[in-house]
């Protein structure tokens, strides 16, 4: 794969860029670029939680955690820092800052993250270390991105913006002989792509996944390993951190309160209250990074909620096909349909009975699909047409003819089984469901477009 930090768009044509958009040019390899650095590229990046911009061409979002198949995992923050308030869209600010930190830390057993990309390079990260030639890094750079990779102790950290090229000796994200030694972070700068100065702006290497590894091996430290150079910047932070306000209490709270008594039985004589504990109730997964579906979360758009029950909620999907094209989403953090509790899939199929029987009422059958592949939070996508427009075997055919067509591999799931008994929990796919019961599924072993879903029912 290749990764690009820095400005994706430089001073390449708008003609040039419509021949990757249209199909006309492809990307050879799967390319994952960062967001806007500037207000005169936000144009390019229409969703800010992420989305294929051109075939092999994704746009991973504002901030978050890319995972793949491998088990490697990106951690990525989009933009510059801010120098105002409010933020303007192409740039993070502090609260983005936390809120990814937060969630990535809030992971059980958290070690770290593989690979940081960010645009900016991170302040002082030269202290301890070789020259960055010209470019001092006490002036430059930001200061949250030093907070960012301090607390997330990436193995590579990737930067640009400063036209130069600087490969910083490893560091430590340990105190030798006071804390449980750990693998070293290496910081990369690149320059701008083709400079005439022919600096380096192009970094080829091998990495193993982290989980993938032996531990012992994983924190060998290399001969030339320096101090952390944000070692004030972590020493200084306890002492800044007030303690939160219950107005400013972590989003992920509302999820334990919520699930306190999911999957306990109603007890029937009192009698549990004894001396054993009672069984506690399986918690949904924590998003790994700011999530835009988990419905505590400040990212949702609450003002789209139509419908909001005990596991579930109803959605109207921001720039649908249709004015009636609406999501049914967890209220916790599940990935996909596999993942889900029983409790949580018997509210999904009463939801989907509602909505088939709403519908039919207004002269329309629904298809349903799910993309489980670059996604975090459950979407199941419900879009409505008219009966008299066609027919569920019309829009089987439909799906069908669009897989074959991109060389996609779309099976029909026999009638009395479903998607929990044929795919496992992990494993990218896509899955289409229609009214009649009918369901179709793709195993995705590579890549996949993005907006295949929703290319069929437009």
């Amino acid at each position: 794969m290749l990764l690009c930090v820095g400005n994706f768009f430089g001073s390449t044509s708008e003609a040039e860029w419509a021949e990757y958009r249209t199909g006309a040019k492809k990307a050879p390899i799967p390319t994952y670029v960062l967001g806007a650095n500037n207000q005169d590229t936000l144009s390019y990046f229409p969703d800010v939680s992420g989305c294929e911009l051109a075939e092999n061409i994704t746009y991973l979002g504002r901030r978050g955690l890319y995972s793949g198949c491998s088990g490697l995992q990106i951690a990525y923050l989009s933009g510059t820092e801010a120098q105002q308030q409010p933020a303007p869209a192409h740039s993070f600010s502090a609260k983005d800052v936390a809120e990814l930190k937060t969630a990535l830390l809030s992971t059980p057993n958290f070690r770290g993250v593989d690979i940081l990309l960010t645009s900016p390079w991170p302040r002082d990260v030269g202290t301890f270390a070789n020259s960055a030639g010209e470019i001092d890094t006490k002036k430059c750079g930001s200061k949250l991105v030093s907070d960012l990779a301090a607390s997330l102790k990436p193995r590579y950290h990737f930067a640009a913006l400063e036209k130069a090229y600087y490969e910083r000796l490893p560091y430590r994200n340990h105190m030798v002989l006071q804390e449980t030694p750990q693998h070293v972070t290496r910081f990369i700068a690149l320059a701008d792509v083709g400079n005439t100065s022919k600096k380096k702006y192009l970094y080829a290497f091998s990495i193993v996944p982290m989980s993938s590894m032996d531990p012992a091996e994983l924190v060998k430290q290399p001969q030339d390993v320096t101090e952390n150079p944000y070692r004030k910047l972590r020493k200084e932070a306890p002492k800044s951190k007030a303690p939160l306000s219950a107005e400013e209490e972590p989003a992920c709270q509302f999820f334990f309160d919520l699930n306190k008594q999911q999957g306990k039985k109603r007890p029937s004589d009192g009698k549990e209250r004894g001396d054993s504990q009672p069984k506690q109730a399986k918690k949904p997964p924590q998003p790994t990074g700011p999530c835009w579906f988990c419905l505590a979360s400040p990212e949702v758009e609450k003002h789209l909620v139509v419908s909001i029950g005990t596991h579930c909620y109803l959605a109207l999907a921001k720039g649908g096909l249709s004015p009636d094209h609406v999501l049914i989403l967890p209220v916790g953090h599940y990935q996909s349909v596999v993942d889900l509790s029983s409790e949580v899939l018997e509210e999904v199929t009463k939801y989907k009975a509602a909505l088939k029987e709403f519908f039919r009422s207004k002269g329309k059958r629904y298809v349903l699909f799910e993309r489980n592949y670059r996604s975090q939070h459950l979407q199941l996508q419900v879009v409505p047409v008219p009966l008299d427009l066609c027919t569920s075997e019309d829009i089987k055919e439909a799906f069908i003819a669009q897989a074959q067509e991109q060389q996609i591999e779309l099976l029909e799931i026999p009638e009395h089984s479903d998607i929990t008994q044929v795919a496992q929990p992990g494993t990218p796919y896509f899955y289409v469901e229609l009214d009649s019961g009918e369901k179709l599924l793709h195993r995705i072993r590579g890549r996949f477009p993005l907006q295949f879903g929703r290319c069929v029912p437009a």
